[in-house]
């Protein structure tokens, strides 16, 4: 799993690009962008794994269970072959080429992949407004005809980077576009957001603003994975001192499959997308998540430790195995979910949840009842006898929207490098805007936080005009 630094060396993740899934009743379609083209790849490298499908698109696996919900983000085709759900999206041909060119290039829908010419070059106006606009139509005809495909649509699952171009610019306005012609449908993203630790380019943070001001408005639950959290893990957790962009990629793509477990196989909780976004999401702005891992251990630890579920547990909420960089002691919970796999017993991880809600009360609301959901599953991931998967809306968060929003006055106050954005278009008054978008939602975490029991009816008022 991702206990140890990956052996894998050939999946690179570059800053911009965009992935994502559709999701019928129980059914995943994916569209990749760029950099999360290759990190989709890996994705899929491992849910193959996981449901005992081969880079062919052959079942050989050894347990009924791996079959059961297949259709979640497989399509059957002749012969028994599975193949993906998925739509890989790029503004430049390379990263479609590596695809192309790699061990599982068999097992996708060849045209199933759309990609132009040129590339956003690192500015979210050019994904957005300008080349991401020239392509997008035919991307959507590509959606379209896998959605039409699922026998009871329930969504769309979206893996983008934030940090440049093409993930961030043509991600974003590819989910309005989906948006608009499926409101009604639950749309879920993966978003990788930029640390200047691991990056390649001085505008990141102006992509990513930008960004999450569309994510605020246009998505119904976001999973957080920061560069800056994922490159710590690897020093201090795994011990990695130098972590390329593949053992990035292995963290992400193990913490997705840990994440899409309850839609991949049978389980008594958040069996789909929109389960997992009312037990989740109490207020309709506040659907940022911090996705976490258990375990993560470095290979000289390894002999040394064992795996329990009050192992897993502790873990599970150390700030040191989140994928956001922000300190939930610094916040409060409003809701968790914890997937446990493998053989654990129910009873150990109950009794272990509601021995962390007691030592650590302070920390989780109090006037949202019965927020901590609990589910487990019999299947494993490959290499480990058990693991969990931690997902948490904590107000904690705001602490990635606050590093964000000063890297971007930083650079705003002197009007640096806007002319890139400009000469597509843009008009400055969208940083402005914005920038005040994510204050207000920091603003709006931050006044949670603080509400106890007695406040809760201030905020009736506000949350019923945001909930549609």
């Amino acid at each position: 799993m991702v206990c140890t630094a990956p052996d894998h060396t050939d999946l690179y993740m570059d800053p911009g690009s965009l992935q994502g899934l559709f999701t019928e009743l129980r059914d995943d379609n994916p569209v990749n962008i760029n950099r999360t083209v290759i990190l989709l790849c890996k994705f899929w490298t491992v849910i193959c794994d996981e449901h005992g499908i081969d880079p062919t698109g052959k079942y050989n696996g050894n347990s009924d269970l791996q079959l059961d919900r297949i259709n979640v983000y497989y399509n059957e085709a002749r012969g028994g072959r599975y193949v993906p759900r998925t739509v890989l999206v790029d503004l430049e041909p390379g990263t479609m080429d590596s695809v192309r060119s790699g061990p599982f290039e068999p097992i996708f829908r060849p045209d199933n992949f759309v990609f132009g010419q040129s590339s956003a070059g690192n500015i979210w106006a050019k994904g957005h407004y300008t080349e991401g606009a020239e392509l997008v139509d035919s991307v959507l005809d590509v959606v379209r005809r896998e959605a039409e495909s699922c026998d009871c649509l329930q969504g769309f699952q979206l893996t983008h980077s934030l940090g440049g171009g093409t993930g961030s610019g043509m991600g974003t306005l590819l989910i309005s576009k989906i948006r608009d012609e499926y409101p009604d449908r639950i749309m879920n993203t993966f978003s990788v957001v930029p640390s200047p630790i691991v990056s390649d380019s001085v505008v990141e943070t102006y992509n990513a603003i930008l960004s999450f001001h569309q994510l605020v408005q246009n998505t119904d639950e976001t999973f957080c994975l920061d560069n800056e959290a994922l490159h710590d893990i690897c020093l201090r957790t795994l011990k990695i001192t130098a972590p390329s962009y593949s053992v990035l990629n292995t963290l992400i793509s193990h913490t997705m499959s840990g994440v899409t477990t309850c839609l991949r196989f049978p389980g008594q909780l958040n069996a789909d997308l929109r389960k997992l976004a009312v037990n989740m999401v109490p207020f309709a702005r506040m659907h940022f998540f911090i996705p976490g891992l258990a375990p993560l251990i470095s290979r000289d630890i390894q002999p040394y430790l064992a795996l329990t579920v009050p192992e897993l547990i502790r873990q599970m909420f150390d700030a040191k195995n989140m994928m956001a960089s922000c300190d939930p002691r610094h916040g409060r919970y409003l809701t968790v979910a914890a997937i446990f796999r493998g053989s654990v017993s129910t009873r150990d991880v109950e009794m272990g949840m509601i021995d962390v809600q007691n030592r650590y009360s302070r920390n989780f609301i109090d006037w949202i009842p019965n927020n901590v959901m609990i589910a487990v599953y019999d299947i494993p991931p490959h290499g480990v006898k058990m693991a969990a998967t931690f997902i948490a809306n904590s107000t904690a968060i705001q602490e990635l929207f606050i590093r964000l929003s000063t890297q971007l006055m930083s650079m705003f106050r002197h009007r640096r490098y806007l002319h890139w954005y400009t000469a597509e278009g843009m008009d400055e008054m969208e940083f402005t805007e914005a920038e005040s978008n994510i204050a207000d939602l920091v603003s709006d975490y931050q006044a949670y936080q603080d509400a106890t029991g007695d406040d809760e009816g201030e905020f009736e008022e506000e949350e019923g005009e945001e909930v549609p």
